[in-house]
């Protein structure tokens, strides 16, 4: 990781904005799993939900068409931006973003590159235009330590173009772009009653059929064969409706007497773009997706998790889609007739429907759910970074800091002494005795000393005897020693004594040994202080697992530079009096474990939890 970021950084770049659908959900697992995640689009609505689930978000304009003067602008901008950003790995994805962003990152020296690829467009191109897009695939490919493929198929199809070696490219998990909710799509009695709703909307009748297509109206989606299979069951389905759930494009456009034909058949419903498709999927007897090409399309695993069974050609990407014959019905590409003989399969036979929907519906969940996609993208992200080096505290430089420390402890004890008899006399006016609160905290390798605070809690109980709630407890006189950590003063005696270090890990409680993590235990590996990389970077703002984090990267990348910086910080931070506490709280509720690894905390406890 560069420089002292505490955390590994991934950006994603994408064309257009509406490809961030692909990474709906994944961006904020990221974030939850210790990334900092950054995206790169064209500017779009969907950049909105892309800062909602936590990522960084920048705007690069990038034409999806060759546009050799804006294409330039963009690389330059794109390398600008990396170059600043410096995350260290970078995911590009979709044709121009793919090698724009991976020529950018390979010249701004990202060090680790995945091409993400989502399909090949030079499938159904031919002559000059084929091989400039071979060309670029080739760059595109050779800019990228990883080729990530969404599909076994493609995968192949890749390979044997000569485009990327068997070793570069691999399929994560199964394949697909994003996974699949299964709590979205899946059909219960509630999808029902939406769909016959929609379906009274949409004028079909009850007993009407109806064949579905959910996606891009352009020319290698199959729309002609589709269409023209659908006006031939018309001879046998009379009520028959074909629902295209989507719009017209003019990049690969549809044959425009297609298109006159389709907007002139009543028996046709467009519904346009929508933003929930699942209603639309609830609607339909069978889904139909005679594409030419595919990396690997989502519309037929939405279905077949909506218990849907579905019709698809066997191109590149839609073989991986279904399994034929069991959740659904594979044809040739741009064969009319295989076409019309598989929807008609499915129309006539109720209960083959309902048994492939149902075998798809499995399928779906058991190789597919996006949670386990997910993970499988983290392992791969984090098998790149390197191994984090664990930098021992011991030799001359350990010694050093031990002595530093001692000799700073001594002089802060005979500096800082008419700051302690004040403070003393201030607690004991206001709370009594002790004046020093005492408590049992892990040291270095968990081993256990005895940590000394300055009070600032009273002991205030009920009428049972039960200690009052800390917001209550907390006095005036400990909220300012709070605000100043005027309170953390006689921790300097344990740094004389060699219990702590002033620059470590905070020492927590000793019950929470058993509730880490390995990775989370780590924090122990080095001596605990009374400042830390999480406090100068946060302090009570933090939550657990950004504390633990934290600390973890102090442990690998400790060096005495690093501890004069966090002191330096430290001292910034107090005086700004920023993160002393978290909003709402008084003192925070105790580290449940690593499930629960989301409550912020001050050290560990309120100081009178014993």
């Amino acid at each position: 990781m560069n420089d002292l970021r505490a955390k590994p950084s991934l950006a994603f770049v994408v064309t257009a904005s509406c490809s961030l659908g692909f990474l709906a959900g994944h961006l904020a697992y990221l974030k939850s799993h210790g990334y900092e995640v950054s995206v790169i689009s064209s500017a779009g609505p969907e950049q909105e939900a892309a800062r909602s689930e936590g990522a960084t978000v920048y705007t690069i304009p990038m034409e999806r068409d060759i546009s050799l003067v804006k294409d330039m602008l963009s690389l330059w901008k794109l390398w600008q931006l990396l170059r600043r950003i410096r995350p260290d790995i970078t995911i590009v994805g979709t044709p121009k973003a793919g090698l724009l962003g991976g020529v950018a990152a390979r010249l701004a020296g990202v060090p680790h590159r995945i091409y993400t690829l989502h399909g090949l467009r030079l499938e159904t191109t031919h002559g000059w235009k084929r091989q400039l897009l071979l060309q670029c695939e080739r760059l595109t490919c050779a800019c990228a330590q990883h080729v990530h493929s969404v599909s076994d198929s493609l995968r192949t199809r890749i390979v044997s173009l000569g485009l990327v070696s068997e070793e570069r490219c691999s399929v994560v998990g199964k394949g697909t772009s994003n996974g699949v909710d299964m709590d979205r799509w899946r059909r219960t009695v509630e999808s029902e009653s939406v769909a016959r709703h929609l379906r009274a909307e949409l004028g079909i009748l009850p007993s009407a059929p109806v064949i579905g297509f959910v996606g891009r109206f352009v020319r290698d989606k199959g729309i002609a064969e589709l269409y023209e299979a659908f006006s031939r069951l018309r001879e046998s389905y009379p009520d028959l409706r074909l629902l295209l759930v989507g719009d017209f494009e003019a990049g690969d456009p549809v044959a425009s007497e297609v298109c006159a034909r389709i907007e002139d058949d009543a028996a046709v419903i467009r519904t346009g773009f929508v933003g929930d498709v699942a209603p639309y999927l609830w609607a339909m007897e069978v889904l139909a997706l005679p594409t030419y090409r595919e990396g690997f399309p989502g519309a037929p695993l939405e279905a077949q998790a909506a218990s849907i069974p579905v019709v698809v050609t066997d191109a590149t990407g839609a073989i991986d889609s279904i399994v034929d014959g069991v959740t659904g019905i594979q044809v040739p590409v741009g064969d009319v007739a295989a076409l019309t003989a598989a929807l008609d399969r499915l129309l006539a036979d109720p209960k083959l429907r309902a048994r492939m929907g149902q075998a798809g519906c499995r399928w779906v969940e058991e190789n597919f759910q996006r949670e386990a996609i997910w993970k499988k993208r983290l392992n791969a992200y984090s098998a790149m970074l390197p191994a984090a080096p664990r930098r021992r505290q011991s030799g001359w430089r350990f010694w050093i800091k031990r002595a530093l420390d001692r000799s700073a402890a001594l002089c802060g004890l005979i500096v800082l002494s008419p700051v302690f008899i004040a403070v003393s006399v201030l607690v004991w006016l206001s709370m009594g005795r002790p004046i020093v609160f005492r408590q049992q905290r892990p040291g270095r390798f968990a081993r256990p000393f005895m940590l000394l605070k300055f009070r600032t809690m009273s002991d205030g109980r009920d009428e049972g005897g039960k200690l009052l709630p800390d917001a209550d407890r907390l006095t005036g006189v400990g909220r300012l020693l709070r605000a100043t950590s005027f309170d953390e003063l006689p921790q300097l005696w344990n740094v004389l004594r060699g219990d702590i270090s002033l620059v470590g890990p905070r020492p927590l409680l000793m019950e929470y040994l058993p509730r880490y993590s390995p990775e989370q235990a780590r924090r122990h590996d080095v001596m605990p202080g009374i400042t830390g990389w999480a406090q100068s970077n946060g302090r009570n703002a933090l939550t657990w697992e950004e504390k633990f984090a934290l600390d973890v990267w102090y442990v690998n990348n400790w060096s005495l530079g690093l501890d004069a910086l966090i002191l330096l910080k430290t001292g910034v931070a107090v005086l700004r009096r920023k993160g002393i506490a978290n909003a709402g709280h008084a003192t925070m509720p105790g580290f449940k474990g690593t499930a629960a690894a989301n409550n912020p905390n001050r050290d560990g406890t309120s100081e009178m939890r014993r």
